[in-house]
């Protein structure tokens, strides 16, 4: 086990967590003092700040600049059929709109009379209900959008009945959801059936607030002009550099002129990378999205295709990484090899990066620990206040802000990208000194991320604390592990990683923090236990089968020392996982579901190579747009065009056109000019000597961090800032 140097650094200013075991040097355990030290932590989030500090092997790390080019960073999502997602086409596929004929539709096949399962409900519930049942989804299947009501089945008294029903609806109906009524006397209920507008059962879908939206998954004004065996969504490509999920779609929106919850999507993906990844738009024809490619930026989207059903966070398998590491300097070639080897074979402790935590200076878990304190008006504070190394635009509106409380001359500012912002500003301008309905304006998944990140945050010091105190080999007394075999003493269900009741709000998916991918698990039906003397005799788990709990009301813990670093790191925070201070439950541990999470994780299909370059800003690998570029060319628009945001019915060659953009670093705004974003920016390579690069590629689960399977290799920081150091 290998800790960072910088660990002893911080032992004068620490708390002694834990004494020293047999196997390792003292360590100590970094948690904050008093709560008021949370509040000094609110500069740009470093790995000690987030519980990050150890490794697996013990072998040297070495120099390697990670993203020094976007292009070095890139991303393909893996649906849940294994199917890498790659843009191969920009071009919209022949549809004969209005007419009998769509060349582009997915099987059509898909869709069911639902004959024979009707007959078996007429059996079940008897004439009545199933001629009722019968003509609700004969309405459904009509394509009537509007004006499906719920249905009532006939009263019933026996429970037993009652769930038998359910469970036929569970089994046969899963675009339906049930729930039970007041029936017409004291003694019966009624089973009410109604379409599930999200595509799966998530109790936060029949939320107030969805309620008042009329029910509607997604922005419903899609083409008039639409052909009935077209499916409804169109599933497609998109291929951005530079640019995070939310603001890739936003422009497309805005161009398309529809709301950003047309659009769904698996997973968001990381904005300092190139990625390509699939997305649903509600009743959109492929030709109009194609024909925004000679004006898109950064942005390309292609594949197209029509489906029946939009997509839903968590629809994905993981995510396939090509990364080159640049700048390559090592005591010796072996040194590299052996360590990336070692990362194929043993894999890397599987914490959450930095991203988890958010780019700016005010960490997103510092304002997830005011939510759970019921501290409402901080939080809104440190969403709103100005912060370090932000974009002059920006760091203008929030100083006027602060020092004007002029909400609607702020508003006129504040970029559209900044989604939380703009949302909290828009209530307090209605409902002034009401910070806490400010702060349920935000979009739920974006407020949920200041949650997930304080989870993240515990987790990440619990596994720290874990593999220091036990090592990395073997699975130890009171570690929790997922179940094998019948075994099923002290037992908790494996819920989805980082999802509450209602987690799985689909039209406000487009504001994730930015990750790699969304947090769902692997292992969705599988049990936890905790590991006993016996486990460890019969030998029947590894330590790949070690999972930490990330907190919330139906997990258990650990029932070793591991346990107490969740509690105590808490109560230095002023946060109980125990009890609640307020009654807001979305932002009480005690009404969140939790979750587990694998504390080591292997890279799956692990490849690797040593490359040798002497210009560092030519790519040395071909992005999806390159390899389009090669096979179809296509016209060429004036560089000085593009560098001037002037891109009205241009289209520039894409391999240039890659390259202008991550030189330039330009980003989309608002008006679709462009203007230089300085905190992503990464110096020009001049031309030098000939350097070594390492390439990998490897695919990991959803909610894994490929940048922390990096830092195993590198044994130093992930931040971006200290990366811009090594150039």
């Amino acid at each position: 086990m290998y800790l960072l140097n910088s660990l002893s650094a911080l032992k004068p200013k620490l708390k002694p967590y834990f004494l020293c075991n047999s196997n390792f040097n003292c360590n100590y355990y970094p948690i904050t003092t008093t709560k008021s030290s949370i509040t000094q932590m609110a500069t740009k989030v470093d790995e000690s700040n987030v519980g990050i500090f150890c490794f697996i092997s013990n072998l040297p790390g070495f120099r390697g600049i990670l993203k020094q080019r976007y292009s070095d960073f890139i991303v393909n999502e893996v649906d849940k059929e294994g199917n890498v997602a790659h843009l191969t086409s920009l071009d919209a596929p022949q549809e004969e709109i209005g007419e009998e004929t769509v060349t582009t539709t997915e099987d059509t096949a898909n869709t069911k009379s639902y004959a024979s399962e009707i007959e078996s409900f007429r059996s079940l519930a008897g004439d009545s209900d199933a001629k009722h049942l019968e003509d609700f989804i004969n309405q459904i299947n009509s394509g009537v959008e509007d004006g499906i009501s719920p249905i009532v089945l006939s009263p019933d008294s026996d429970k037993s009945h009652r769930t038998a029903m359910h469970n036929f609806f569970k089994q046969n109906f899963k675009f339906l959801v049930t729930d039970v009524v007041d029936g017409p006397d004291a003694s019966s209920k009624c089973i009410r059936v109604r379409l599930n507008t999200g595509g799966q059962r998530n109790k936060g879908r029949h939320s107030k607030k969805r309620k008042e939206r009329g029910d509607k998954p997604f922005d419903s004004r899609g083409s008039e002009n639409w052909s009935e065996n077209n499916g409804k969504f169109l599933r497609f490509h998109l291929y951005k550099e530079n640019k995070d999920t939310q603001e890739a779609l936003g422009v497309i929106g805005k161009m398309l002129g529809i709301q950003p919850r047309s659009f769904g999507f698996a997973g968001t993906k990381d904005k300092r990378a190139v990625t390509t990844q699939r997305v649903t738009a509600f009743k959109q024809h492929a030709s109009r999205l194609a024909a925004l490619n000679e004006r898109l930026i950064g942005i390309k989207v292609g594949d197209f295709c029509y489906v029946k059903e939009g997509l839903l966070l968590g629809q994905l398998m993981g995510n396939r990484f090509t990364i080159t590491l640049r700048g390559v300097v090592a005591d010796s070639d072996d040194t590299v090899k052996a360590s990336a080897d070692a990362l194929g074979r043993l894999g890397f402790i599987n914490y959450f990066g930095l991203q988890r935590f958010g780019s700016g200076s005010v960490p997103t878990h510092l304002i997830g620990a005011a939510l759970f304190r019921g501290e409402w008006k901080a939080a809104v504070s440190m969403i709103l206040d100005p912060r370090e190394g932000e974009r002059t635009v920006i760091a203008k509106a929030r100083e006027y802000y602060k020092e004007s409380n002029d909400i609607e001359g702020t508003l006129k500012q504040l970029p559209r990208h900044l989604v939380a912002e703009r949302a909290i500003l828009q209530c307090l301008k209605k409902c002034p000194g009401n910070y806490l309905q400010a702060l349920k304006a935000v979009p739920r998944t974006l407020r949920m991320m200041y949650i997930h990140s304080y989870q993240s945050y515990l987790w990440n010091h619990a596994a720290s604390l874990r593999v220091q105190k036990y090592g990395t080999d073997q699975v130890v007394l009171g570690d929790l592990v997922y179940c094998k075999g019948d075994n099923t003493e002290n037992v908790s269900g494996g819920m989805p990683e980082c999802e509450d009741d209602s987690y799985n709000d689909a039209d406000d998916s487009n504001h994730l923090d930015e990750i790699s991918g969304t947090d769902l698990p692997e292992e969705r039906n599988n049990l936890v236990k905790v590991v006993t003397a016996e486990d460890i005799h019969t030998g029947n788990y590894t330590i790949d089968d070690v999972v930490l709990p990330m907190p919330g009301s139906r997990v258990i813990y650990p029932s070793n020392d591991i346990a107490n670093v969740f509690h105590d790191l808490a109560k230095k925070d002023a946060i109980s996982l125990l009890e609640s201070v307020h009654s807001v439950k979305e932002f009480s541990l005690t009404s969140i579901t939790g979750s587990y999470r694998r504390v080591f994780q292997k890279p799956l299909d692990f490849e690797w190579e040593l490359l040798s370059y002497t210009d560092g800003n030519i790519p040395l690998v071909e992005t999806d747009l390159e390899k389009i570029a090669k096979s179809k060319p296509v016209k060429k628009a004036r560089e000085e065009d593009l560098a001037n945001g002037n891109d009205k019915n241009n289209l520039v060659d894409c391999t240039k056109q890659s390259e202008i953009l991550e030189n330039n670093m330009k980003t989309e705004t608002d008006d679709n000019e462009v203007e230089g974003e300085q905190e992503d920016v990464l110096p020009r390579v001049e031309s030098q000597e000939p350097q070594m690069a390492l390439k990998l590629s490897f695919t990991l689960p959803a909610s894994c961090y490929a940048t922390m399977a990096i830092r195993e290799l590198l044994k130093t920081s992930t931040s971006v800032a200290y990366h811009k150091t090594l150039n």
